[in-house]
């Protein structure tokens, strides 16, 4: 079978599968099947495709048909412009998240040089602090996860990004076992009420795991737990906290906060318009 071929016929599926970007999908997953770049099927469309690429080719579709995310089949996510691996351990990073990313750097925009001193909880695939190491070449962080293999992970990405050096990993329960102060604290909590669970879209019910979807009864039970951690790890003056958070959920996390003790609280809007990140400080 020629690339053009292949690429019309799983083009199709993916569409009648109901992927809603199937042509894009089907040109990425047919190359991460031949071991070709993108350029390879606009110069060589004829090409014939191995059997050993057909037989890859065919299980991609079949298991992307069953709405198995594209980047659970590849293994890899961007994000921030980082390309990250990822694993059924950990939660998909999604592009809202950057909101995260995008108010860190507006509220450090004047410390861009400065050695800050970062902490992600519940860290997954390491996605913020890859980022943020990024953004701050003199900064220095620490990635906290439950799941051992979840921390894994960040530590490969981090690695990988080249801030092997600049990073740590910790399994644990949030901060607990912490006694440092930080510039800057970000988290992505599960924040999905236990009963919304089984209503959630395939590719997220399926494959993302729960431990990071689930936020119990009312999606808040990670809020709850996080803010007194957070309003003692702060540092001050000057410390700020970012907390990613599910939809009509803001307010209510903003007065979680407060009761901890927290400061400056603000929300920040994504793309959509949709109010995805709180922030604030300590009230020291």
């Amino acid at each position: 079978m020629t690339r053009a071929r292949a690429l019309e016929a799983l083009q199709t599926l993916l569409t009648q599968a109901g992927i809603a970007d199937g042509a894009r999908e089907a040109r990425l997953l047919l190359c991460a099947a031949a071991g070709i770049a993108a350029l390879d099927l606009l110069v060589d469309p004829e090409a014939l495709l191995a059997q050993s690429a057909c037989s890859r080719l065919s299980a991609l579709a079949e298991r992307r048909a069953g709405r198995e995310p594209l980047s659970r089949l590849i293994g890899r996510r961007e994000f921030w412009g980082l390309s990250l691996a990822i694993s059924p351990d950990v939660l998909d990073p999604r592009p809202e998240t950057e909101t995260i990313i995008e108010a860190a750097i507006a509220a450090f925009s004047k410390q861009k040089t400065a050695p800050l001193r970062l902490l992600d909880l519940g860290t997954g695939s390491g996605a913020l602090l890859c980022a943020l190491l990024g953004e701050f070449a003199n900064a220095t962080g620490i990635a906290v996860d439950l799941s051992e293999e979840a921390a894994l992970i960040a530590r490969a990405n981090l690695i990988a990004c080249g801030f092997g050096a600049r990073a740590d990993t910790l399994v644990g329960q949030w901060a607990l076992a912490l006694d440092a102060r930080f510039d800057l604290i970000v988290a992505n909590p599960p924040y999905i009420a236990s009963a919304d669970l089984a209503g959630l879209e395939a590719e997220v019910r399926n494959f993302d795991p729960h431990l990071a979807l689930d936020g119990g009864p009312d999606g808040l039970d990670a809020y709850r737990a996080l803010t007194p951690e957070i309003a003692r790890l702060l540092k001050t003056p000057g410390g700020r906290f970012f907390l990613e958070v599910g939809a009509g959920q803001a307010e209510r996390v903003l007065a979680i906060a407060a009761q901890a003790g927290l400061a400056g609280l603000a929300s920040h809007a994504d793309l959509a318009g949709r109010a995805r990140v709180i922030s604030g400080r300590s009230a020291a």
